[in-house]
């Protein structure tokens, strides 16, 4: 099992807080994570209450017993967060979960252990998978990938403006021997782009890149999004941190789309208590985190909070 990194889980108080817990009641955490969030979950909860998690890293999953126990209230599943509505009909909680709390993206832990190949930081195998069990890895995509799919997937997830050259440093070093660590990939990259952003390492927006394309990351926050809004009971909170623009984009387009009145069409013959009613209330403004918070944690930063609930 890979070590227990020291990990601050980013905007604790404030997504727990979104969330308004019943002690009562039935809240997921489908990020478990190191389970910082799940932990304070349990500790606003009553006897009577119950916390599911899930998460797709098996590191994650064994580190549960550790950090939570044998606590009666809680459980948690090795899946993917896009399983989310599969296991709350298998569990019969559909319909009746009262919070569900996503924290995106990769966490410390797996940044911070060089054998994942998250970092461009740490030199190690150039792997991304966050669950190790799945079959592409960072270094297979590169090697069978063509140059116009790594550098659309470089453009579009990375939102990197060198894509091109990268791509094509790329395709050229892998005829002669493919890129199997995090340090080859990263020197390539400094070699392939023309300057240095003051502040920001050349491999960051790359790295962001292949990593989210290994783990299908936003196809699955999309597909969780409406999940999380199937599974909700009434007046249940939806508390999602972001950490990026990419998905953050994701999460404030589909927040809105479900929190606006249906209109009228014009020559329509319609009434209004015809239209479709919002599925979702927004819950106050996005929430970012405290200077304080930014200087313990610089990795909180670019996070952003945003929470909606269920309509009745």
């Amino acid at each position: 099992m890979t070590e227990l990194f020291n990990h601050r889980p980013v905007l604790l108080h404030e997504a727990v807080d979104a969330l308004s817990i019943k002690p009562d009641g039935i809240y997921v955490d489908a990020t478990f994570g190191r389970g910082g969030h799940s932990s304070l979950i349990l500790q606003r909860l009553g006897a009577d209450g119950r916390l599911v998690a899930l998460d797709r890293d098996p590191d994650a999953i064994r580190s549960a017993a550790v950090v939570i126990g044998d606590d009666p209230r809680f459980s948690i599943e090795h899946a993917s967060f896009d399983a989310l509505e599969n296991i709350s009909v298998k569990l019969g909680i559909k319909g009746e979960i009262d919070g569900v709390l996503l924290d995106l993206g990769v966490s410390s832990p797996q940044l911070e252990d060089a054998q994942r190949g998250f970092s461009f930081m740490r030199d190690g195998p150039l792997d991304m998978r966050m669950n190790p069990d799945d079959e592409l890895s960072a270094a297979s995509w590169l090697l069978e990938a063509s140059q116009k799919e790594i550098k659309q997937v470089l453009s579009e997830y990375g939102e990197e403006r060198f894509s091109g050259r990268i791509a094509t440093a790329i395709v050229a070093q892998r005829q002669e021997r493919p890129l199997m660590t995090t340090r080859e990939l990263a020197e390539l990259i400094e070699q392939a782009v023309p300057g240095k952003e003051p502040g920001k390492h050349p491999a960051t927006r790359t790295f962001q890149a292949i990593r989210i394309r290994i783990n299908q990351e936003l196809q699955q926050l999309s597909a969780v999004l409406e999940q999380a809004l199937s599974i909700l009971g009434p007046g249940g909170r939806l508390s999602v941190i972001s950490f990026h623009s990419l998905e953050d984009r994701i999460v404030k387009r589909f927040l809105r789309a479900h929190s606006r009145v249906d209109t009228l069409p014009r020559g329509v013959p319609v009434m209004a208590s015809q239209l479709q009613p919002p599925q979702l209330n927004l819950v106050g403004k996005a929430v970012t985190p405290s200077l304080e918070e930014v200087r313990v944690n610089p990795r909180a930063r670019s996070s952003r909070l945003r929470v909606a609930e269920k309509s009745a």
